[in-house]
């Protein structure tokens, strides 16, 4: 498997991968096993890379088997949802600080083809996505929402992820998870 920080080459296939497993789009049957509640345009995922080098991506050959999107505040503040996140931050602390949009950045989507779900490529993808951000940011800050238990799972019991704090948005109860960027996960 190799990870690597996603080039604008990649949009298309990471689109793809996005639309199979987006809330809107994806097979009824298949919601239990997870998905991505935000859509995204080809020119969002541009301004991504362009901006934030914040889109990483899991190939087995050619083939983008998962990804990770991971920006700065600033950069998810113009959608209404990261803009409520952001609001809050003030009031909730971890690793002895006041969350802030300097000192955190939002961590997801990420999305992992079924296919290759339970054979590491979340724990490669998520260590791979912290040790590129980790020196921009201490901490990771994530939500999930509750009707999604399998991602909750997995980023509390295999990545370690901490709830700090749940709220609700647009009529949806979230948890809102962090992580200390400076800790691999091995």
């Amino acid at each position: 498997m190799e990870y690597k920080v996603t080039t604008v080459e990649d949009i298309e296939k990471v689109l793809a991968l996005h639309y199979r497993y987006q809330v809107d789009s994806i097979a009824e049957e298949d919601k239990k096993d997870g998905f991505v509640t935000t859509p995204f345009t080809a020119e969002q995922l541009r301004s991504l890379i362009d901006q934030e080098q914040g889109l990483f991506i899991a190939l087995d050959g050619n083939e983008v088997v998962a990804y990770v999107m991971a920006a700065s505040w600033q950069f998810w503040s113009r959608w209404p949802m990261f803009a409520y996140m952001i609001e809050g931050l003030g009031t909730l602390e971890y690793l002895g600080l006041k969350l802030s949009v300097e000192n955190s950045y939002q961590y997801g989507p990420i999305c992992i083809d079924k296919r290759y779900r339970g054979s590491g490529v979340l724990e490669g993808i998520f260590e791979f996505a912290r040790s590129q951000m980790a020196p921009r940011f201490p901490i990771l800050v994530t939500f999930i929402n509750k009707i999604n238990p399998r991602s909750y799972e997995a980023h509390t019991r295999k990545l370690g992820l901490e709830v700090i704090a749940e709220f609700s948005y647009n009529n949806n109860n979230y948890y809102e998870l962090v992580y200390d960027t400076a800790k691999p996960r091995t």
